[in-house]
């Protein structure tokens, strides 16, 4: 049987409710080799206080850690409390895409609340990629960073008119940033993007990485500082007010006292954070590692990443590596129907039934040149992501939870948006700057009327599934 989190009728506020990542979750090719710090404990024992507990050691509960600790004279306390290894979650299975959105959502940002607020979606992630990229040619992080183009492709006629037709709009609001975008249609198609049937195509700049060593570089750097206490294997069962001012942060290893919670457990927010149930729904994903018997001398080159549409739209992200092998995944199209396989389901130590097979054979009948290669599938594994309701993170001060935080529901979109989303939450932390002067478009704020608009059902309907490659959490 598949593990789910709380469902309405379920959740509560005891931790009976609690939903937690399975221990037995299958192995990503990012993490073949694991970090003499994956599984690293500060101290043998739980810190009986700390300033600030930060709930997740993935890419945003790191990151969130590296900057608060980073931009203050004098640091304070900061234990970061992990359920599984370091980075053991989403941000250790993706794809390493760090891939802007440009125009795939944004009309619908547009639609909800005008031109500029989703133009801040677009510009705010654009800045991270620059941010990031300048960030890991400084701190000379190996993490196989690489500014590239990302490729759309769209093989079926009717999508690609109307992807035209989005890009088309996204020029006449005359955004800057709309002229890093080439969109290609007609003859000259196939040969752009070399993906067999293609009718139209897409390019901008975007980057790719490999997200495990980028997260591990702030650990080392965190752990050997000392001014964080990492505590992996530690799940969070509870986190309530403590009479005395606090709060107590309950684990299966004893408790610790927090001035200050931030909660960056992405697909588990739920199981200590129960309001968010509605809001930010665990879905799994798949993806994969595809190789050939000598992949530098026999595959035919691949300089830009993907995203490919084939004739029935079902979407699949791709980056090809410097090793010459292939990281590809997606296929939601393939198992939205099999809703238990994927909806409101943590159990990331089994495949997705219905598309663990979808990726043999990808590469010799999706790109021309690959048809007389052995690229076969070296590495398949699944990941759990946290989707919100209505397609965009929560980030900032709990509603009516003065000194709680949370950074979560990146869609499948994390890699974009985390490190200056956490690099602005820090400073909302530690500085009690408010969300509107910061940098973070405004639809990014969680709030009481997003809550309830999620718990009542009365967001406007429609499955973004074809649209892009963060499928809806709705019912």
């Amino acid at each position: 049987m598949p593990i789910s989190c709380p469902d309405e009728t379920t959740a509560s506020n005891d931790s009976s409710a609690t939903c937690f990542p399975v221990q037995n979750a299958t192995e990503s090719f990012w993490q073949t080799q694991q970090h003499p710090l994956s599984d690293h404990r500060s101290t043998p024992e739980l810190p009986a206080h700390s300033d600030i507990v930060i709930v997740g050691a993935g890419y945003a509960g790191v990151s969130t850690a590296y900057h608060l600790s980073r931009d203050l004279g004098e640091a304070p306390s900061i234990t970061i409390l992990e359920a599984r290894a370091v980075c053991s979650g989403a941000t250790g299975r993706n794809g390493g895409h760090l891939r802007p959105d440009f125009y795939g959502h944004i009309p619908t940002y547009i639609e909800r609340a005008g031109p500029r607020a989703g133009a801040e979606i677009a510009e705010f992630e654009i800045a991270n990629l620059r941010a990031l990229k300048r960030f890991i040619e400084r701190e000379n992080i190996n993490c196989d960073f690489t500014l590239t183009r990302s490729i759309d492709v769209w093989c079926n006629e009717e999508a690609a008119r109307k992807a035209k037709g989005i890009y088309d709009s996204m020029v006449a609001h005359d955004f800057n940033y709309m002229d890093d975008v080439v969109f290609y249609t007609g003859s000259e198609v196939d040969g752009i993007c070399g993906v067999k049937g293609a009718v139209a195509c897409a390019s901008f700049t975007a980057g790719t990485m490999w997200p495990f060593k980028f997260i591990m570089h702030l650990v080392e750097k965190l752990v050997k500082s000392k001014q964080v206490n990492l505590q992996t294997h530690t799940p969070v069962l509870s986190v309530n007010p403590d009479r005395a001012g606090g709060f107590l942060v309950e684990t299966p290893r004893g408790q610790v006292h927090a001035n200050k919670v931030i909660y960056a457990n992405n697909a588990y927010v739920a199981g200590v954070l129960p309001e968010y149930r509605r809001n930010i729904v665990p879905c799994k994903g798949i993806c994969c590692r595809i190789t050939t018997a000598d992949a530098k001398e026999s595959s035919p080159l691949l300089n830009n990443s993907y995203i490919n549409r084939t004739d029935d739209n079902t979407l699949s992200y791709l980056v090809p590596r410097a090793d010459g092998s292939i990281i590809v995944g997606g296929a939601a199209a393939k198992f939205q129907p099999f809703r238990e396989q994927w909806y409101n389901n943590v159990d990331d130590s089994c495949l997705i039934d219905a598309v663990k097979y979808y990726y043999d054979g990808y590469m010799q009948r999706t790109y021309r040149g690959w048809e007389g290669t052995d690229a076969r599938i070296d590495k398949i594994w699944t990941g759990v992501m946290g989707y919100s309701y209505d397609s965009n993170p929560h980030i900032g001060q709990v509603p009516a939870k003065e000194n709680e935080f949370i950074l979560a529901g990146f869609n499948g979109h994390g890699m974009p948006v985390i490190w200056l989303a956490a690099k602005e939450l820090a400073d909302m932390v530690t500085q009690a700057k408010p969300f509107e002067a910061t940098s973070l478009p405004k639809l990014f704020k969680t709030s009481q009327a997003r809550i309830d608009r999620a718990i009542m059902g009365q967001e406007e309907e429609g499955d973004i599934l074809g649209n892009g490659n963060r499928p809806s959490t709705k019912p």
